[in-house]
Formats: C-alpha cells, sequence, structure tokens
C-alpha cells in the first residue's frame, strides 16, 4: 500500500498506525517528526505531477483543507482520494478509523480507542465560558459555524459566539470582536501563529488564552491529550 496525506493531522495518524505506508506529504505535514517522505507542496497548492509519480494508491485529503480542483485533478490521472468531512470530535473519530482502514491497518490503532474513551468521558463543566476564536489577522477572521474547533471548544465549556453565524468562517471587524465582551479570546497559534507578543494586544482587558492549534483543530494522536492540553490552557487564562 502506497499512500499520500495532503492533511496533516491524517499525516500523523496514518504514520503512527500504519508504519511504511506514507510515501508523500505537504510541507505543512510537521508531525511525527522527523518523517523522511516525499514533499508534495501545500495543502492547498500540492503538486499534481509530483503525486503522480509517486504512483500511489490512495490520497487521504478533506473537504475543507484541500481545494475541489486539485482533487478532481488527482482523481483524473487515475489516483483513487478518501476526502473526509469532520466537523465535530465524535466525526472525526469515525472518519480517522474509516481512513485508517483504507491504509491497511490490520487493526483498530490503541491511540484511537484511547481518543474515543477519552472524549466519552468528559463531565460536564461545571460553568460556561463564552469566547470569540480568531484563527487570522489582517483580515480578522474568527471560528464561525460547523467547525471540528468549535465543538471541541463546547465540549471543554467554551461557546464562541459567532457558532450561529452564516459563515464557517466568518470576516468579523476588530472593533466588532471587542464590543462582543466575550469571557475569554481564544488565540490558537494555527492557522495564524498568535504568540503572546501577537494577538492579546489587540484585545485590552480580556483575557486571552494561547492554545495549542495542533491539540484544538487537528483530529489525529493529539485528540488524546487534547482535553487536558486545551484545559490547562483555558484555566490559566481564566485565573489571569
Amino acid at each position: 500500500m502506497r499512500v499520500v496525506s495532503l492533511v496533516p493531522s491524517l499525516t500523523e495518524a496514518v504514520a503512527l498506525s500504519a508504519p511504511g505506508v506514507l510515501v508523500g506529504a505537504t510541507d505543512w505535514c510537521t508531525h511525527p517528526a522527523g518523517l523522511g517522505v516525499a514533499r508534495i507542496g501545500g495543502t492547498k497548492n500540492p503538486d499534481i505531477e509530483r503525486i503522480a509519480g509517486l504512483a500511489p494508491d490512495l490520497v487521504i485529503a478533506n473537504e475543507e483543507e484541500n481545494r475541489a480542483p486539485d482533487l478532481a485533478a488527482l482523481r483524473t490521472a487515475g489516483i483513487e482520494v478518501l476526502v473526509t468531512e469532520i466537523r465535530d470530535v465524535p466525526g472525526a473519530l469515525r472518519e480517522l478509523d474509516r481512513v485508517l482502514t483504507a491504509c491497511g491497518t490490520g487493526s483498530r490503532p490503541r491511540w484511537l480507542d484511547e481518543a474515543e474513551r477519552t472524549w466519552s468521558a468528559l463531565r460536564p463543566p461545571d460553568r460556561r465560558t463564552t469566547a470569540v476564536v480568531p484563527i487570522w489577522r489582517r483580515p480578522w477572521m474568527v471560528l464561525g459555524r460547523d467547525t471540528f474547533a468549535g465543538d471541541v471548544l463546547a465540549r471543554l465549556g467554551v461557546d464562541h459566539l459567532y457558532a450561529g453565524h452564516a459563515d464557517r468562517y466568518p470576516r468579523v471587524p476588530l472593533e466588532e470582536l471587542r464590543a462582543a465582551a466575550p469571557d475569554v479570546v481564544v488565540l490558537p497559534d494555527e492557522p495564524y501563529r498568535f504568540t503572546p507578543d501577537d494577538g492579546p494586544e489587540a484585545f485590552p482587558g480580556l483575557p486571552c488564552a494561547l492554545l495549542s492549534g495542533r491539540h484544538l483543530t487537528w483530529y489525529g494522536p493529539s485528540l488524546t491529550e487534547a482535553p487536558d492540553v486545551l484545559g490547562a490552557a483555558l484555566g490559566a487564562a481564566a485565573r489571569r
């Protein structure tokens, strides 16, 4: 089996669960560290000819992270493409199972069982917190409706204020985000890399939680530790 992954979180999942199967991954596939496979460009601009040259049996992709024209071009080249669609944690677990089965894993990996137990065992939070969740600046964009990251936060007791917006990633003026007066501003380090010096200064007087984007937005082995990692960061912001 030869697999090319166009999704960083799926790259990590396949690499750890079916060693030797991956032959190609994007330039953004940073986990696991030291992954020695061909690099085929970005998630939005993969090199179709290079992928075809790797003669994969399967390309794994995501309907949000990858562009439909690129996936169509791969299919035109005679390459099978498996496209995931993920909007929440249960959906992520189901799609991970589907991907790993398609990649020839002989049995369900232990980390996937652990992730399912971890999220199923979450207790309802004692109190709920409101948030805005910027994912980009210049222009400012935030989480909107039906997002995996939004569902992750909701399960941790954080209700983001644009969950009912018509767009999944709406552009919202900074002044409006400030005026929304959330309990906390959640600033992940991807896709935009918010840092202590780049992001919090835009929200004076509001608590800011700097979160690991990998634990907030990736669906893969990081799901096993995401509740603890994210919960600690959110708790630290609440105590400031």
